[in-house]
């Protein structure tokens, strides 16, 4: 079943902010950087049961050619994309997004 998603405010900014320091550190890395994550975001829309609870019903990505997570809920609406987080990041700072 494919889902709608919508990034809560943080997360976009977590990724924007990411796409713009990647881009900073060569050119067309923060597009490739863009479309690897989307691509995650239509897997998980499509199949949000693939990916693995961590907390309560939050559930995480694993971002395989960069170092990001990203988590997100699946609710009757559509899938909540909580986090684009970096792996170097301190993880409880996750702990009370919802």
């Amino acid at each position: 079943m494919n889902r709608r998603f919508v990034l809560r405010r943080v997360a976009e900014q977590e990724f924007e902010h990411s796409i713009a320091w990647y881009e900073n550190q060569r050119k067309s890395l923060g597009q490739k950087f863009r479309s690897t994550i989307e691509d995650y975001f239509q897997q998980i829309a499509d199949h949000p049961e693939w990916f693995t609870k961590v907390r309560g019903e939050v559930r995480r990505a694993v971002v395989r050619r960069f170092p990001f997570v990203i988590h997100f809920l699946v609710e009757k609406e559509g899938i909540v994309i909580l986090s684009v987080f970096h792996t170097s990041r301190d993880p409880e700072q996750l702990k009370y997004r919802r």
